[in-house]
This record gives structure tokens, sequence and C-alpha cells, in this order.
């Protein structure tokens, strides 16, 4: 194995100017360090990342907490694949391996204790109870932490715009001639809240009511609730005329009731989902619906946590949104 004495007895230096050189320390001009370079690439030198860790105190793996315990969520589902997806690649592109931290069934390491065991740099809280002890005891630990899609005083956080997506989305429909807007939502989570808020602000926004009788529960990523939802809706004497849906696959289960009761989509009601999922673009008519920008929400989320380990002394604690768009899609028609 090719060591730094060695490369430094070809280019007539000392070890100390070569770590320089391959480390690119400002002390070294631009000539010196390329002929280095040039010099190690050619013998073959490769990075001992281990004694790097050791000397940096880091281990170079962030971890990684995701618990979706929504039907038929967690890995399978496209938004959670999509933003895991970009945190390992970011993660990567910075020399960092991600480990997935999972709840100890016995209770008998919490995931701080958990964290610490797998010696991990930092963690990344993807979807979780938040107001869960062991997430608030990691939140207010010295361990580096950035949450997506909740807020913590202590920890930088990376938030989707779920507030302002539905007002957007209840702005957009309005602006079609819609005024009867019924909204079925998924479980009571804080993201649900957040989207609900968003609704109601939108509604007042655009001088709209509320009619109570049109704000449903259902579950997330489940056709079947919304279709029973969605026939509720439809028993009622004075009918919606547009229906936001949880997301884009319990969008289905809607469709497929109004089907079975004969009503077009949509020249006889207008139907409205969320996150953008790749079946919104390839389902005909293409759906209306909003796009969440899961990509970012992963990338933003590991590159703040990465800042945070490497130059902890000059972070400081922040929240970031980042916006989605409205996909303008056949499931909504400009009404006379």
């Amino acid at each position: 194995m090719v060591k730094l004495k060695d490369i430094a007895k070809e280019c007539h230096t000392s070890a100390a100017t070569v770590s320089k050189a391959l480390h690119d320390s400002r002390e070294l001009s631009k000539e010196t360090t390329a002929r280095i370079k040039k010099v190690a690439a050619r013998m073959g030198y490769v990075p001992n990342v281990y004694a790097q860790a050791l000397k940096m105190k880091r281990s170079y793996s962030i971890g990684v907490i995701f618990n979706d315990k929504t039907k038929d969520g967690g890995l399978k589902h496209e938004y959670f694949s999509s933003v895991l997806e970009a945190v390992k690649s970011e993660a990567e592109s910075h020399g960092y391996a991600i480990t997935f931290l999972s709840p100890d069934p016995s209770h008998k390491m919490s995931y701080l204790q958990i964290a610490k065991f797998r010696n991990t740099d930092g963690v990344v809280i993807v979807s979780e109870k938040f107001t869960d002890p062991e997430i608030v005891e990691l939140v207010a630990s010295s361990l580096p932490v950035v949450t997506i899609d909740y807020s913590f005083s202590s920890a930088t956080s990376i938030m989707s715009d779920n507030v302002e997506g539905y007002i957007k989305l209840v702005n957009y429909v309005a602006s079609l001639g819609y005024k009867k807007i019924a909204f079925i939502h998924g479980e009571k989570t804080d993201v649900t809240q957040k989207r609900l808020s968003g609704f109601y602000e939108g509604m007042k926004e655009c001088g709209l009511t509320v009619n109570k009788d049109y704000i449903l529960e259902a579950v997330y990523h489940d056709p079947k609730s919304t279709g029973r939802a969605t026939k509720k809706l439809m028993a009622l004497s004075d009918r919606p005329d547009v229906i936001f849906y949880p997301d884009d696959i319990s969008l289905l289960g809607g469709l497929t009731a109004l089907g079975q009761m004969g009503i077009k989509v949509p020249e006889d009601i207008g139907v409205v989902g969320y996150d953008g999922a790749n079946i919104s673009r390839v389902f005909r008519p293409q759906m209306t619906t909003y796009c969440q920008n899961s990509e970012a929400l992963g990338r933003e989320a590991a590159k703040y946590l990465i800042e945070q380990i490497e130059g902890p002394e000059a972070y400081i604690v922040s929240s970031h949104s980042v916006t989605g768009h409205i996909q303008e899609g056949g499931t909504t028609i400009k009404k006379n």
C-alpha cells in the first residue's frame, strides 16, 4: 500500500507537505498541489478513510429515522422513497453513508442511545411521532439533528409547504369557478393539521364558506377509505362541486366511487390530489394535484446536517421551506 512518505520521497518533499496537498491546503500553491496529486494518482495512492475518520473523530455515518405508520406507507410510498433517496445521494456525495435507526422493540435503548451505539455523526428524522419523548430527547442532545416537516427550536428543520400548498390549491380551484369545496383529509398528524390550516386559510382568502359536512377524515394511501368518504359526500342533498383528496393514490378510490355512481369527472365534479406522484402524470386525464418537491426536501436535510457536523462552531439552527407547484390537470375544468 502506497503511503504518504512514499509519495514524499518521489516528490522530494516532506510527508506533511504531501498531506497538505491532498487536503487542498491554501498554504501550498496550486501548481505544487497539482503536481503532488498527479504523482499520488500515478502511484495508486488510496487514502485510509478509517485513519481519517479517527483523526477527525467522525464515523462518516448519518443516522436516518423513518417510521411511517400510515396505511401502505413506508418505503413503498413514492414520496418517502424519493426523500430518502435524495438524503442518501446527497450524503454519499460528501463521503457519508446512511444508517437506518429503528426503534428498539424491547425499549432497552432510546433513539439517542441507538444513534450513539451506531456511532453516527448526526441524524435526519424523516418520519416519526415528533412528540415521542425519545425524539424530544434526541433533538435536545448535543448530537446534530435535522427534522423534515416538523420544527423544534433547537434543531434545523426542512419544511414542505403544506400550509401554502393548500392555500394555493383553494385559490386555483376557486379561480376555475368552484365554490363548494370538499376536503377528505388523512389521519390526524402534524402534516394533516397544517394542510387543514392551509385549506381554511385559502377558503377565507377566497371569500368561500366552509361546509362542515364537506370535511371528512379517511386514511392516507387507502383508496377504499376515500371511496367510502366520497360516497358519503355524494349522498348529501347539497353536493360539493370539487373534492380534495389526501394524496394521489387515495384519489383513485374517489374516481372509482364516482364512476360506480355514474358521476363524470370533470364534467359533473372536479377532483384534486396531493403529492405529485408519478401516477398523477401517467393517469388519463392527468390529475390536478399539488406536486411536493420531495427530492429537495431530502437533499436539503442532508446538506444542512453535514454543514452542522463539519462546522459546529459556526452553525446556526434554522428553518427552510421547500416549495412545490400546482399541476394543472384534466380532473378539473373551467366552470361557467
